[in-house]
């Protein structure tokens, strides 16, 4: 993966999907733009992404305004197997966004975990959509976000 390269699983539905996206393209990146849901997931993809995280199904498993719940993923002993069927049949089981760069894979919840991920930032300040500052005028990173 190139220095420039960039990808985002993404849902544009989602306030900080839209804002790691709209980090990503100030700091001067063109991403290439997964939309997860319409698209879906494969095992193979999924369980690379989450090795490369650093992350289990569980622990990428969204459960707000999902269906997790409901589909009783939740549940103490439930298997990373069953997490992950659920989420190839239900592609919003999959926290997101997460993002790919040759810096690493990361789930970006806050959205300025991107920051890790990006070899040059866009310049400060910059605000996500609520207008909560992310890189303040000086062009360092926000403590929480």
């Amino acid at each position: 993966m190139s220095t420039d390269s960039v990808v985002i699983h993404h849902n544009p539905d989602c306030g900080t999907s839209r804002n790691v996206l709209r980090i990503i393209e100030a700091a001067g990146y063109a991403p290439e733009v997964v939309l997860y849901l319409e698209e879906g997931w494969t095992r193979p993809q999924l369980l690379a992404l989450f090795a490369a995280a650093g992350l289990t199904p569980r622990e990428a498993l969204r459960v707000s305004k999902t269906p997790a719940e409901q589909l009783g993923l939740t549940a103490e002993g439930v298997s990373d197997e069953a997490i992950l069927a659920a989420m190839l049949e239900h592609p919003i089981l999959v926290n997101r966004p997460i993002v790919a760069t040759a810096k690493g894979v990361k789930l970006c919840r806050p959205s300025g975990e991107v920051l890790d991920l990006l070899e040059r930032w866009p310049e400060g300040p910059f605000a996500k959509e609520d207008g909560d500052l992310v890189i303040d005028a000086e062009g360092r990173r926000v403590a929480g976000a």
